[in-house]
């Protein structure tokens, strides 16, 4: 089986062939490339090199978010337009998780991390090795977030190009308990979303109609309506 992997939820761009549970090609890059101009060629390119075309893929697996709207929206649209032109299934893989399984071998709690601007991000808890989500994907201001970690009272390893950030925060607060994994476990990876991907139920080709991304957040010009209308409620 012949599996295409598409992850473009952050400012990283990867994208993977794996065939028959080994990795034939991979792209990953952390440059300041627009999604929506890069992502295509780099399917091409995987796809070339891997001496393959668009219509030997078998699947395709996608980071569905929570991430960057924009590279959220821009994955999850090409894999749908793909998916749906092969008449193949679309698998969609949590963002986090898929950052996550970068670190599966630590046998742990593993704490992976988007920045969502403002002091927010985007985060989750996931035991190491079955990559369970202890907490699961959401939105949180990095203070309650490290509330939340520090009544764990327990090991965590965090992940992501974005923990930098917030690095002295997270050891002020957590101590020796906060350890950070390597650099060269940072960048999400296409074909970790496809490993995670093949944990699951292959859906039907019907179901990438309803397949949507999954921001855990609402829009900022949503959330302005949604204060300005509490607002005029109490005026």
């Amino acid at each position: 089986m012949i599996w295409l992997g598409i992850e473009t939820a952050n400012t990283p761009l990867s994208v993977a062939i794996v065939r028959d549970g080994k990795v034939v090609a991979e792209l990953v890059q952390n440059i300041k490339l627009t999604h929506s101009a890069g992502a295509m060629p780099a399917i091409e390119e995987v796809l070339a090199r891997a001496g393959l075309k668009a219509g030997d893929l078998d699947v395709i697996a996608v980071s569905e978010g929570p991430g960057s709207y924009t590279g959220v929206r821009i994955g999850v649209t090409l894999a749908k337009t793909l998916a749906w032109t092969l008449q193949i299934p679309l698998v969609g893989v949590s963002s986090l998780k898929a950052l996550a399984a970068n670190a599966t071998l630590y046998n742990g709690l593993i704490c992976p991390i988007f920045d969502a601007r403002r002091d927010n991000v985007y985060t989750a808890v996931y035991q190491g090795v079955t990559l369970e989500a202890l907490v699961e994907d959401h939105h949180a201001h990095i203070a309650d977030l490290l509330e939340r970690l520090r009544a764990l009272d327990a090991p965590i390893l965090f992940v992501g190009t974005d923990v930098g950030l917030f690095w002295d925060n997270i050891v002020e607060e957590l101590g020796d308990n906060a350890f950070r994994a390597p650099f060269s476990l940072d960048l999400p990876r296409a074909t970790e979303v496809i490993r995670v991907g093949t944990k699951v139920e292959l859906p039907s080709v019907e179901a990438t109609h309803h397949f949507v991304p999954q921001y855990k957040r609402i829009a900022e010009a949503e959330a302005n309506w949604l204060k300005e209308q509490k607002e005029k409620e109490h005026e």
